[in-house]
């Protein structure tokens, strides 16, 4: 495919977008408000524009981004009931700001009310909890999120719980405990996603094992071309295609350039060598900064997250690749890709590749959708099969739920 001019270029992905917005996986806008404002969007008015924040609503439209999955994140420094009730602070958050603009935004918790709140020129708003300490080992309290509106659980954060290790924390399970199956089994019945970012890549093979829907990871990249953690390997990517689900490419500097991946993998290194751990956010996110104050983080660029695009489809195919951009999740961001106007810049540099409009509006949100309303359907055939599960971490782990 011969490559467009810029301005034939520009306008086929500004088409593109109006046919198939994106439906990016992750945003941290939720706590940024919470920290900055105490979620007081008098303060931090994003219809009008935030230049404190890399997302508002101007900025989304301008970024072609139809649909949001909010993350009602809570660090995982919070455990117990006061985990489990920041994060209905985060939800309520969520349904409020979502009331506050509802002009422009709609709560969607189906991929029906994804596609209705486009034909009626709104963004869907959707929720997502990041980190399975929001559920205090409860099988009982997932289910009260997923009442909620909250569309998917990712596993672990950058700790692990008890029943799940992390990507960030030493292992202690070796990937999901019984409890941990037990859960994926609980959400695949609700109909809850199972979200694979933050976790060991052993528990991501333990969950495609256990899985009975697709499943998801929010905000992760390629390992294979930037070696983090945080991302998949190969044999997840492959694993991925064969359950149907998908790798939501993530926009994060240290998760998508190798060079900032070392830079990163020092710091953590240098925070151990003092007895800082990176699973331990209250000791290392002080270190951080000092840290990144003195160092400078090595710049990645749009070019980067091209090259985990690539990698992604043809490892796992193109019907397995999203966006999660993770924006105001992080401080620093790709050259290109500070803010959530960004969307359009990588759609042209992928059809400068030869990504096809079939190809981008996989990626965009036909994906994505897709994954949505399999696992709704999965939901409802195992509803028939199966009741709410009424399991412990006690019975199933011999241990205390904590």
């Amino acid at each position: 495919m011969s490559a467009a001019s810029p301005p034939d270029l520009s306008a086929r992905v500004t088409a593109l977008l109006e046919r198939q917005p994106v439906l990016d996986g992750h945003n941290d806008l939720l706590w940024a408000a919470r920290e900055a404002v105490g979620y007081d969007f008098d303060r931090l008015d994003i219809g009008a524009g935030t230049p404190t924040t890399h997302t508002d609503i101007p900025r989304l439209r301008r970024g072609g981004v139809g649909a949001q999955f909010w993350s009602v994140f809570v660090p995982a420094s919070l455990t117990g009931d006061d985990a489990v009730s920041a994060t209905l602070e985060q939800v309520d958050a969520g349904h409020q700001m979502v009331a506050r603009y509802a002009a422009e935004l709609a709560f969607a918790r189906t991929a029906d009310d994804v596609e209705a709140a486009w034909a009626s020129g709104r963004i869907a708003s959707l929720l997502g909890a990041e980190g399975g300490h929001s559920i205090n080992c409860s099988l009982a309290t997932l289910r009260m999120l997923h009442v909620l509106g909250v569309r998917y659980l990712t596993l672990t954060h950058n700790a692990n719980v008890p029943w799940a290790d992390s990507a960030t924390d030493e292992p202690v399970v070796g990937g999901l405990s019984r409890f941990g199956v037990e859960v994926v089994r609980e959400m695949n019945r609700i109909g809850m996603l199972v979200d694979l970012s933050h976790v060991s890549a052993d528990t991501m093979r333990d969950a495609l094992r256990a899985s009975e829907v697709p499943v998801i990871l929010s905000h992760s990249s390629a390992r294979a071309v930037c070696d983090s953690p945080r991302n998949a390997p190969d044999d997840v990517l492959e694993a991925l295609r064969d359950n149907g689900g998908l790798c939501m490419v993530t926009f994060v500097p240290k998760f998508v350039n190798p060079e900032a991946a070392a830079w990163h993998a020092q710091a953590v290194a240098e925070a151990a060598a003092q007895g800082i751990a990176q699973a331990d956010a209250a000791a290392f996110s002080p270190f951080y900064r000092e840290y990144r104050a003195r160092t400078p983080e090595p710049p990645a660029t749009l070019e980067d997250v091209v090259r985990h695009c690539e990698h992604i489809r043809e490892v796992a195919g193109i019907d397995h690749i999203g966006v999660g951009g993770d924006y105001d999740g992080v401080e620093v961001l790709p050259q290109g890709m500070e803010d959530v106007t960004a969307y359009p810049r990588l759609l042209e540099a992928l059809a400068q590749r030869g990504w096809s409009d079939d190809d981008l509006a996989r990626l965009t949100s036909g994906n994505v959708l897709r994954v949505m309303r399999e696992a709704e359907a999965g939901a409802r055939a195992l509803q028939q099969e199966r009741g709410p599960s009424l399991a412990t971490i006690a019975e199933l782990d011999g241990s205390p739920s904590a």
